[in-house]
C-alpha cells in the first residue's frame, strides 16, 4: 500500500492518488499531524506542492511535522520513500537526503515540459529504465535549483545516486541534476511531477511507467485492468 503524505499547502497528493488508481494499487492520503504510517505501507509518496507556503524555505516547516518523524524512522528501517518537487525540497530540509534546493536562477517560476536524461537504473524507481534514455515529464518550481558542494557532488557520482539530469540548464541546478537518491537507493527526490504525465492527453505518459517501475520493483502488486 502506497502512504501519500498531505501537508497544508500540499496540491499534488490527488494527482498520486489517481495515478495509483490507473493502476489499481491501493494508496491511502495520510494527514501530516498523524504520528504513525499504517501497517502496511510499501511505499511512502511525499507530493508537490506549496507546504505551510514555503514560509522560511521550501520544506523547511513540513518537516517538522508529526509524521516526519515515523517516516524517518520508517526509512531508516529499510523503507521506501519517493519524494516529488516540494517532497524533494522536504527530504532536503530533513536531512534524509544530501544538498538543497534553493532559488531558480533567474528567479522565475517554471512551469513546462522538461526533458530528462536517466543517469542511472541502478535503483527500484529507474530499474526499468535504460541508461541515457530520454523521458519527458513536467516541472513546477521556484526553488528547484539543486545546489550540493564539490565534494557532496563527487560522493553522488561515486555511489551513483545522480538518477535524473535535465538535457538543458533549466533552473541552474548543479550539473543538471533533476533527482538523486540516498546511498542505500531506499529514498528517492526528483523536481519533476511524474504523476502530470500518466495520461495521453497530457502529452507524456513517462511518468505512469515511474510509478508503474517503483511498484513492480518493491513488491507492491499491480491488477492490470
Amino acid at each position: 500500500m502506497i502512504a501519500i503524505l498531505r501537508f497544508l499547502g500540499t496540491n499534488c497528493e490527488f494527482d498520486i492518488e489517481y495515478a495509483c488508481r490507473l493502476l489499481n494499487i491501493e494508496c491511502a492520503i495520510i494527514w501530516h499531524k498523524e504520528e504513525t504510517l499504517p501497517l502496511n505501507t510499501s511505499l511512502v509518496i511525499i507530493p508537490g506542492g506549496f507546504s505551510y507556503g514555503d514560509y522560511l524555505r521550501s520544506g523547511a516547516i513540513a518537516k517538522l511535522s508529526p509524521i516526519m518523524k515515523a517516516v524517518k524512522e520508517y526509512a531508516y528501517n529499510g523503507g521506501f520513500v519517493f519524494g516529488i518537487c516540494n517532497g524533494f525540497q522536504i527530504l532536503c530540509e530533513a536531512q534524509m537526503l544530501p544538498g538543497a534546493l534553493i532559488r531558480n536562477k533567474n528567479i522565475l517560476f517554471h512551469s513546462k515540459m522538461a526533458e530528462l536524461k536517466v543517469i542511472s537504473n541502478n535503483n527500484k524507481l529507474l530499474k526499468n529504465y535504460y541508461i541515457n534514455q530520454k523521458i519527458n515529464i513536467p516541472i513546477a518550481h521556484a526553488d528547484g535549483n539543486y545546489y550540493i558542494n564539490k565534494d557532496e557532488l563527487e560522493s553522488l557520482k561515486e555511489n551513483n545516486q545522480i538518477l535524473l539530469k535535465y538535457t538543458t540548464d533549466i533552473n541552474g541546478s548543479m550539473d543538471k541534476i533533476a533527482g538523486i537518491c540516498n546511498k542505500d537507493k531506499n529514498i528517492f527526490g526528483m523536481m519533476p511531477h511524474p504523476e502530470r504525465a500518466i495520461e495521453d492527453m497530457l502529452v507524456s505518459k513517462d511518468g505512469l511507467a515511474m510509478i508503474k517501475s517503483i511498484c513492480e520493483n518493491n513488491s507492491i502488486n499491480i491488477k492490470y485492468s
